[in-house]
């Protein structure tokens, strides 16, 4: 007589029901598709990769990202996963921000809106990376101006050679009652240096500025101890200053370019009238 190794399987299992447990025929093809399929889940959890972390993706990104721009993963400031999306919050340490894919297939360059709210996220983002702690500012480093009883205060980077940071000394001039800290910050050429280093070791620091910036007139030469022009460059680049002129203000808000007389009497009334944000 022959068996097949359906009917062997079976006599094996009518003895096995003997001593240990009934397991009825009918069910037998059941049980060997549950074996092999439990067989198949073991291997594939055996071969499976481990789940990767989110610390180890952001790492991944900045560290692809950083290759995309041909540059140290230092540029690098923060790699973070957004709500919107499967998309992560890329920021270099020069203040930009833009979005890409774990992956770093695209990149996104724009404003992220939400639909509900109309919330301009990307701007509400930028603005929060934009702020500083002003009570930070080493303002001993700045020229001091004093407009009236001076109780308002307006902080500046500028660079001597500027027309834009001109047309601003005049309106500057305008303001009452507002203290000026100036911090000389030279981008523009090595003469802004020089200017920056005379400016700095006159006598009346704020008539020479002043001299300069409004009426034009060049600032006499004079040698001093002048690194203190140079920590200013180093900490408008902390600051992710890269134009001039720019402005803050003692809630930590900055404004970059050129503004009016009455843009700024509006800028500090409404600190004024509010807490810091």
């Amino acid at each position: 007589m022959s068996f097949t190794f359906r009917s062997l399987r079976g006599v094996v299992l009518a003895i096995s029901a003997i001593t240990v447990f009934a397991i009825p025929p009918a069910y037998s093809d059941e049980v060997e598709t549950r074996d092999i399929v439990t067989a198949q889940r073991a291997k594939k959890t055996r071969t499976q990769k481990p789940v990767e972390t989110e610390q180890a993706i952001e790492t991944r990104v900045r560290k692809n990202v950083a290759a995309f721009l041909d540059m140290p993963e230092s540029i690098v400031e923060s790699v973070s996963r957004i709500p919107q999306g499967d998309f992560y919050e890329i920021v270099l340490t020069n203040g930009e921000l833009f979005y890409t894919d774990k992956a770093v297939s695209f990149f996104i360059l724009g404003n992220i809106i939400d639909a509900k709210t109309r919330q301009n996220l990307t701007g509400e983002r930028l603005d929060k990376l934009a702020r500083i702690d002003f009570k930070s500012l080493p303002l001993g480093q700045a020229i001091e101006r004093v407009n009236g009883n001076g109780q308002r205060i307006i902080v500046t980077f500028e660079d001597p050679n500027c027309g834009y940071c001109k047309r601003l000394g005049a309106e500057l001039q305008k303001v009452k009652n507002v203290t000026i800290y100036t911090f000389l910050f030279p981008i523009l050429s090595e003469d802004s240096i020089t200017k920056s280093r005379h400016i700095w070791c006159a006598k009346n620091k704020a008539a020479t500025w002043n001299a300069w910036i409004i009426d034009g007139k060049t600032p006499e030469a004079r040698n001093c101890n002048s690194t203190v022009i140079d920590n200013n460059i180093e900490l408008g680049r902390k600051l992710r200053i890269t134009g001039s002129p720019v402005l803050f203000f003692t809630n930590g808000s900055r404004v970059a370019g050129y503004r009016s007389a009455s843009d700024l009497e509006q800028i500090l009334a409404e600190i004024s009238a509010g807490p810091s944000r």
